[in-house]
């Protein structure tokens, strides 16, 4: 079995003439490019410990495959803001999943992606729990409901945005959570 054990964020932006090598400058940016990336769902397993971007990448080899929850997007349109967002949801409990979520779009600030993807995630976690959760206020509106039934998770969230590139060149943005170590 392939259970994570260490995960950790990053984030990253690139700029080229070219689409594809735009998003390798992305994930050179994220320092993850000398990787074999397997993109994998959404689910965050259970006693899988989030650590430092340094730490995390520490053991790895290029070449090496690595599982991870990727969110990308990208433009050639001149001054076009682009968002990825990758948001985290760990339950209380440890020996229980959680859940990550994909969020991109255009116009979004770091800001108003990073929530959105955060709430998203929050929103995935607590329909597993049986936990109420109004999908149209946000994870903060909601903490104290979360503290009162005793599932209040950790939600963090990863965003990379940029304006597209004056001259037109292609401007790619990455978010992930990448699983590092396996037990």
């Amino acid at each position: 079995m392939l259970i994570p054990k260490t995960a950790f964020v990053t984030k990253g932006v690139g700029r080229h003439k070219e689409k594809l090598t735009s998003f390798e400058m992305a994930l050179r940016n994220a320092k993850i490019a000398e990787f074999n990336l397997v993109k994998v769902s959404s689910i965050f397993p259970p006693d899988c410990k989030l650590v430092q971007r340094a730490a995390g990448l520490k053991n790895l080899f290029p070449g090496q495959i690595l599982h991870v929850v990727m969110s990308e997007n990208a433009t050639n349109e001149p001054n076009r803001l682009v968002a990825a967002s990758a948001g985290v949801a760990i339950p209380r409990n440890p020996s229980r999943h959680g859940y990550i979520s994909e969020h991109h779009s255009f116009g979004q600030n770091d800001k108003m992606a990073g929530e959105y993807a955060e709430d998203l995630a929050a929103y995935m976690l607590a329909t597993t729990l049986g936990v109420a959760f109004d999908p149209d206020k946000s994870y903060d509106e909601q903490k104290d409901i979360w503290k009162i039934s005793d599932h209040i998770v950790k939600t963090i969230n990863v965003t990379q945005t940029a304006v597209g590139d004056k001259k037109g060149l292609w401007t790619t943005v990455v978010a992930a959570v990448v699983f590092a170590t396996y037990r």
